[in-house]
């Protein structure tokens, strides 16, 4: 029998990038480019590409980043787990945020790449520096903002601040729950949970939009965001672990799997409510995918 080299399968690239979940940020630049009037057309199309290496350098480094933290509380994970080295998932974060960098350049010149190289900067210091500290939800959550306006471009932001504030509190309820997916979360975090879910949802349904049939479009999305990612978080919230007094962190983990794949919903619906019911319809047909990858691997 052949010895199994680290990092030799696909798979656990994909795992280490997390490849079910970054299929939710390609709708993240569609929100953007929908409320700032900048369809994804020719070069621009490269945009969603950029926002998902971003996202799979992101990860790369997170793992690299945790990788002590991980031999303890996570040791399947490939980095701990010896499947892929260290050094090699820092060269993937490295190549992979260079290539996002590049992507963004192409697609929307100094305009995208200012936004882009931003995110890059965020996401390292998530990464790297809040992730251990309170601030970890906020710097996520400036993450999913920014990478929603990397679809509107640096000229172009201000128009798409809703979906970008949609997108951003939504992500700080759900990291701020994930916490609790080791050891078990605590009630206050449910409840931010909770609390960036109906908001989020508001913001998606509230507002001007050009017509009933996109208003409509809008709510029919949002609903099927808050009914599922609402649900897991209301479960999660009543879950307690009786041993440890804190809420389960299996339910905990469902929850968060949840809020990821609720992006898809919730991009769909930002987007409908700017006025672009095809791109809305083909970022939310990406759910089915989405959920049937994440239970064949996680996307946490």
């Amino acid at each position: 029998m052949t010895a199994h080299r680290p990092g030799r399968r696909l798979g656990d690239w994909l795992e280490l990038v997390r490849g079910p979940a970054v299929l939710t940020v390609l709708g993240d630049t569609v929100a953007g480019a929908a409320a700032a009037g900048r369809p994804l057309r020719g070069r621009r199309s490269a945009l969603p590409l950029a926002s998902a290496a971003l996202y799979g350098a992101g990860m790369a480094l997170n793992d690299w980043a945790d990788r002590t933290a991980d031999a303890e509380e996570r040791p399947e994970r490939p980095v701990p787990s010896g499947r892929i080295a260290p050094w090699a998932a820092l060269t993937a974060a490295a190549a992979l945020g260079g290539a996002g960098l590049a992507l963004a350049a192409y697609a929307g010149g100094r305009d995208a790449l200012t936004v882009a190289a931003a995110l890059a900067g965020a996401i390292g210091a998530y990464d790297t520096v809040l992730k251990p500290t309170r601030a970890a939800p906020l710097g996520m959550a400036v993450c999913r903002g920014l990478d929603v306006l990397l679809g509107a471009g640096a000229g172009r932001a201000a128009s798409a601040r809703t979906p970008a504030l949609a997108l951003a509190v939504h992500t700080f309820g759900v990291t701020a729950q994930s916490r609790g997916e080791v050891r078990g979360g605590r009630r206050s975090d449910a409840g931010t949970a909770l609390a960036a879910t109906a908001v989020a949802t508001a913001l998606t349904c509230l507002g001007p939009t050009p017509s009933r049939r996109h208003r409509t479009g809008a709510v029919v999305c949002a609903a099927v965001y808050a009914g599922a990612t609402g649900a897991a978080q209301l479960t999660a919230a009543t879950a307690r672990d009786a041993g440890a007094g804190l809420l389960a962190p299996d339910a905990v983990r469902a929850a968060t799997v949840a809020g990821i794949q609720g992006m898809a919903p919730l991009q769909a619906g930002l987007a409908a409510r700017s006025g672009r019911l095809a791109e809305a319809a083909l970022v939310l047909s990406a759910l089915p995918l989405i959920r049937r990858l994440s239970s064949e691997r996680s996307p946490t």
